[in-house]
């Protein structure tokens, strides 16, 4: 399922080096402004434990995760909105992905300048949504300059989205960004083609310095959740310069490294997990003895849709879905004993698929 997670933020503030350690990509990152300027796209796997637990019942030939991409953006800076800093390239860029994640500097070091000249988390986060509700004021203002035009003809559906789009225009010159607004579903099919910045969902990558990554009440974490709680969304603090030392590991002396630092797991698997449910996305799995394989889906899918991310021939022909419960399945230990139990479940095409279904698709074409 192609989509993206952008990560922004200012200049220096480690987007490049977390996203280096989430992919592995190798993308530029040094300390000065703008070293990223084309966009860095990493494809990233979805950490899954149930992945391994089904695979232990079903012993197939291969396992195969999730993946999402992240997209590293260029670092905006003040006036970007009016071009400042190669801004207008950068919103393109932010344009193009369905969520942001949100790098802000909670660390010091004297070796790493800031834009700004001070590490003030809440000022950062107040620059990077200033430019994006600016960049959204002039999107909706020239759909406002020919809707105008157009409403003197009398329709009343135009003059209806004029109504909508000065309300919210209203809101961004208060500062207000879009996702923070109670939209109906009204308002939304008004803004859909428009892609606004302030719109996507945002979720807070607070990176601090190493020796910090376990401090939870760390004081500059702490004013980013309590500004996240009002908008209801997630802070995931980090390390980045941790984080790139543990992607250069294996398996094992990761999770050694991982004991010492006291973490039972990495703060890049928890941000990854965080990015995707952000996304609004689940998994489900399929399981025989070729592959254990996780898929994504949007919450809400139905079964025949679900089965359209395998193939188009799938959802075309849907005739059932054969549905076990992930821990319906765990329980058994076996397909067999599924069956036994009568956990097994046919469904058709207005059934729901939940997160963890276990599937089976019969499909004719």
């Amino acid at each position: 399922m192609p989509l993206k997670a952008g990560i922004v933020g200012l200049p220096n503030v480690g987007k490049s080096t977390l996203f280096n350690a989430i992919t592995k990509a190798g993308a530029e990152a040094a300390n000065y402004p703008f070293c990223t300027i084309e966009p860095n796209v990493g494809v990233v796997e979805v950490p899954d434990e149930r992945l391994t637990r089904l695979a232990d019942i079903v012993h197939p030939q291969r396992i195969v995760p999730t993946t999402f991409e992240f997209v590293d953006i260029a670092g905006l800076v003040k006036g970007a909105s009016r071009g400042e800093g190669l801004g207008n390239q950068f919103l393109a860029h932010i344009r193009e992905v369905d969520a942001i994640v949100h790098v802000v500097r909670c660390f010091t070091d004297d070796d790493i300048t800031h834009v700004s000249g001070k590490v003030d988390p809440l000022s950062d986060i107040e620059t990077i949504d200033l430019e994006l509700i600016f960049a959204d004021m002039e999107t909706i203002g020239r759909r406002l300059d020919r809707q105008r035009k157009q409403s003197k003809s009398g329709d009343p559906k135009v003059r209806e989205e004029v109504s909508v789009l000065e309300e919210i225009l209203q809101f961004l010159e208060s500062g207000t960004p879009i996702r923070r607004i109670n939209l109906t579903m009204e308002q939304r099919d008004y803004l859909r083609d428009l892609h606004l910045l302030t719109q996507k969902p945002v979720l807070y990558a607070a990176n601090v310095g190493e020796t910090e990554v376990v401090q939870l009440d760390h004081p500059l974490v702490t004013k980013v959740r309590e500004l996240a709680q009002t908008e209801g969304t997630q802070v995931v603090m980090i390390s980045a310069k941790v984080e790139s030392e543990i992607a250069e590991l294996d398996e094992e002396d990761r999770k050694v490294f991982l004991e010492e630092l006291g973490l039972k797991e990495s703060g890049l698997d928890r941000l990854i997990r965080a990015s995707y449910d952000l996304l609004g996305l689940i998994t489900y799995f399929t399981a025989g003895p070729q592959e254990v394989r996780a898929w994504t889906i949007r919450k809400g899918t139905k079964a025949p849709q679900a089965a359209g991310v395998i193939h188009s021939d799938f959802e075309r022909g849907f005739i059932r879905a054969e549905v076990i419960g992930y821990e319906d399945f765990i329980s058994a230990g076996s397909l067999a004993n599924v069956r036994d139990a009568g956990k097994l479940r046919l469904e058709g095409k207005d059934y729901v698929v939940c997160d963890g279904d276990v599937m089976h698709f019969r499909f004719n074409v």
